[in-house]
């Protein structure tokens, strides 16, 4: 549902971005986000880092810097203690930390089962908000972390996941996106999205559709975590994977099996999705190795083409 925009409001739920921006009239804007799901790894701390990092997410999708986070919290008192939920809690307010912001209240309530996540504030220069609507024919596309996570966590879900692999995700959906906050200080970056439960395809789609531009990925250069064929032989499949490619399916051109299973499948706290001007890539790919950040080169936007099609990938 779609309702009447308020004066100030850049970005509200008429576009299809990662959170609300609204400008305060001074040059600045102020992001606002929340996110919240049932534990995805059995380890409450755990479990705190990974919802949390992933809600803060959203602000730096945006282009943002986060300052101030409100806990949500549903717990299943007479099936999980409360000192159960306080570690959730400590490991949220260590991420918060880490993102050099204050996790500054929350509100909790009785459920079923366990759910966390919070609602985030975040602030930015108005002229530096990246919107899925801001790219352009013979834009680069680039990735922040690799895929696989749904798949990965599924197996673990099941009991089939090894040791160090398990490792591995949660490292990787652990990891803050903070890079967002100083790529919005390139002009040549002109959107950032990040890939969660829609899979890499579907928020390939929501630029596409935003910036009225089609894709090409190149499959050959996609990043996948450690360990990841390993699953996919075993087929540990998350459901979200395949209602990701039937929701969208008559949007991409034909996927192979192996690329439906990559592609589509749903990440939790993935990396950006980063659409560079041609121009500006090897200052922005310059930059990301002198900070030693993964970057993955991934693909390119094209033209719009006016058809259903957006995305192939070859």
């Amino acid at each position: 549902m779609h309702y009447p925009a308020q004066a100030g409001l850049i970005v509200g739920n008429d576009k299809r971005d990662d959170a609300a921006v609204f400008d305060l009239g001074d040059g600045k804007s102020i992001i606002s986000t929340t996110d919240f799901f049932t534990p995805i790894v059995d380890d409450p701390y755990e479990f705190g880092r990974i919802a949390s990092v992933n809600a803060i997410s959203d602000i730096y999708a945006m282009g943002g810097k986060p300052i101030m986070a409100i806990a949500i919290l549903g717990w299943p008192v007479s099936k999980l203690p409360l000192s159960v939920a306080q570690k959730v809690i400590e490991g949220a307010r260590s991420v918060c930390n880490e993102a050099g912001m204050t996790l500054a209240g929350g509100h909790s309530i009785e459920i079923g089962d366990p759910v966390f996540g919070l609602a985030v504030t975040g602030v930015i220069d108005t002229k530096k908000v990246k919107q899925n609507g801001g790219a352009s024919p013979d834009n680069v596309l680039f990735l922040t972390k690799p895929l696989g996570i749904g798949i990965m966590a599924t197996a673990e879900k099941q009991g089939k996941i090894e040791v160090q692999h398990r490792e591995e995700i949660i490292k990787w959906m652990s990891t803050l996106n903070k890079v967002g906050q100083e790529l919005s200080n390139f002009d040549s970056v002109k959107t950032i999205t990040d890939v969660t439960g829609f899979g890499l395809l579907g928020h390939l789609l929501e630029i596409c559709e935003g910036s009225h531009v089609n894709a090409r990925i190149f499959f050959d250069k996609i990043p996948k975590i450690d360990g990841l064929d390993k699953y996919i032989e075993l087929k540990t499949f998350p459901g979200g994977l395949f209602k990701n490619y039937k929701s969208y399916k008559s949007q991409v051109y034909e996927l192979t099996d192996m690329q439906k299973y990559l592609l589509c499948d749903a990440q939790t706290s993935g990396g950006l999705l980063v659409a560079v001007d041609r121009k500006g890539v090897d200052e922005v790919k310059a930059f990301m190795e002198q900070i030693n950040h993964p970057f993955f080169e991934i693909g390119e936007t094209l033209p719009w083409s006016g058809d259903d099609r957006l995305v192939k990938v070859e």
